[in-house]
C-alpha cells in the first residue's frame, strides 16, 4: 500500500510536473508584447525641451547696428542635476539661454562645454527641473541601419512634435560635412526642419541614440536626409572628456580666400564671426565680425579677429584643429592660454583664461 501510494503520488507529481512544463514552455513561446510608438513617446517626451538662444544680429553694408536675435533648438535633459544635451551651433554663442520643459516649466541655462567640431553641446540648467525625468543615452554602436528611428523636437517652432523614419546610414565625417571632424552621423529619413536642431533622435526603446544636426535640401525643407550626431560620440565628448566652450564661432579659410584677406604663410585661419557676451573667447579680447559680405562664394562676417595659432600650434599644420584641442584639453583651471591674430593687418598674441 505504501508502495503504491509512493508511485500513485509520484505518478500525480510527474504529470503535475509535466502539465506545468507545457504551461511554460507554451508562456515563453508567447511573444513579449512590444511598445506601441504611442507608448514610447508618451514617456520619453517629458525629457524633450525647447532651447531659445538670444545672441546679437550683425548689420548690412546699409544698416550696421546689431539687434538682438533668437535661435530655436531642441534638447534633450540626460541627468537629474539639469544637464541637457542640444547642437553647438544652436547655443555656441548666445548671449543668453532658456529652456521650456513640457510642463511649462522654463529654466535658464549656460553652455557647460561644447564641441562645434561635432556640433553638440552640454547645457546645464540654472537648477534641476520639476517633474521632468530625464532620458537614457543609448548605446549607438548596437544601432543598424534599416532601425526605426522617431524624432522628437520643434519645427518651426511647433514643440514636442513627433516624426519616424529609419536609420538610412552610418556617416564618418568626411561622408558628410568637412568641417565637422570629430563627429560621426546616423543618416536618417525622418523629417527634420528648423528648430529640431538639438533635439534627440530616439530608438523604439526610448533612449537617445543621437542628437539632431543638420539637413541636406535643395528647398530649404526636410527631403528626408537629416543627420544626428551619434550618442556614443556625443557621450564620450561631452560627458566622458573636457571639452571647452569658448564662445566663439569661426570659417576657416585658406586658399584665394587666404589671400584675399593677406594670411602669412601657411595661409590658413579661422576667421572669427562671432562672440557670446561675457564668453572666454570676449574676455581673452578676441574680436568678433561686424559686418556681412560675400567673398566669392562664401558669405561671411567680417571684420573681425583671424586666428593663426593656439598655444603656439598653427592651424594649418596637419590636425592642427585636433593638436589644438588636445592642448587644451591638458590646460588646468587657471592655466594661460596664448592665441595668435591677425587683426587689421599686424600679427598680435592675445593671452588669457579659458574658464567659464
Amino acid at each position: 500500500m505504501r508502495t503504491r501510494s509512493l508511485r500513485k503520488g509520484w505518478r500525480v507529481r510527474a504529470r503535475s510536473g509535466l502539465a506545468l512544463s507545457t504551461v511554460l514552455i507554451g508562456a515563453a513561446a508567447l511573444p513579449v508584447r512590444a511598445q506601441s510608438l504611442a507608448e514610447v513617446f508618451k514617456k520619453v517626451n517629458p525629457s524633450v525641451v525647447v532651447v531659445l538662444a538670444k545672441e546679437k544680429d550683425i548689420g548690412t553694408a546699409s544698416d550696421a547696428t546689431p539687434a538682438s536675435i533668437v535661435e530655436l533648438g531642441s534638447g534633450v535633459l540626460v541627468s537629474t542635476e539639469g544637464k541637457v544635451l542640444t547642437a553647438a551651433h544652436v547655443v555656441q554663442t548666445a548671449d543668453a539661454i532658456v529652456v521650456e520643459f513640457l510642463t511649462g516649466e522654463t529654466l535658464r541655462a549656460r553652455v557647460l562645454s561644447s564641441e562645434p567640431a561635432a556640433d553638440v553641446a552640454l547645457l546645464q540648467l540654472e537648477r534641476a527641473p520639476v517633474d521632468s525625468p530625464a532620458a537614457r543615452l543609448g548605446d549607438s554602436d548596437a544601432v543598424e541601419v534599416g532601425d526605426q528611428v522617431f524624432v522628437v523636437g520643434a519645427p518651426m517652432g511647433i514643440s514636442h512634435t513627433l516624426t519616424v523614419g529609419h536609420i538610412s546610414a552610418r556617416r564618418r565625417p568626411s561622408d558628410s560635412a568637412s568641417a565637422l571632424s570629430l563627429a560621426e552621423f546616423f543618416q536618417t529619413d525622418a523629417a527634420i526642419n528648423e528648430g529640431d536642431s538639438g533635439g534627440p533622435l530616439f530608438n523604439m526603446d526610448g533612449e537617445v541614440v543621437g542628437v539632431v544636426s543638420h539637413i541636406l535640401s535643395r528647398s530649404g525643407g526636410s527631403e528626408g536626409l537629416g543627420f544626428a550626431i551619434t550618442s556614443n560620440v556625443a557621450r564620450q565628448l561631452m560627458l566622458q572628456e573636457r571639452s571647452i566652450w569658448s564662445g566663439l564661432s569661426g570659417t576657416m579659410v585658406s586658399g584665394d580666400l587666404a589671400q584675399v584677406f593677406n594670411l602669412p604663410p601657411p595661409g590658413v585661419g579661422l576667421l572669427v564671426q562671432r562672440i557670446a557676451s561675457g564668453s572666454p573667447a570676449e574676455r581673452i579680447g578676441l574680436r568678433a565680425g561686424t559686418l556681412r559680405a560675400t567673398v566669392g562664394d562664401e558669405d561671411l562676417i567680417v571684420g573681425g579677429d583671424i586666428i593663426l595659432a593656439i598655444q603656439g600650434i598653427s592651424l594649418g599644420q596637419p590636425s592642427g584643429y585636433v593638436l589644438v584641442r588636445d592642448r587644451l584639453k591638458e590646460l588646468h583651471p587657471g592655466d594661460s592660454i596664448t592665441i595668435t591674430v591677425l587683426r587689421a593687418g599686424r600679427r598680435l598674441d592675445l593671452t588669457g583664461s579659458l574658464d567659464p
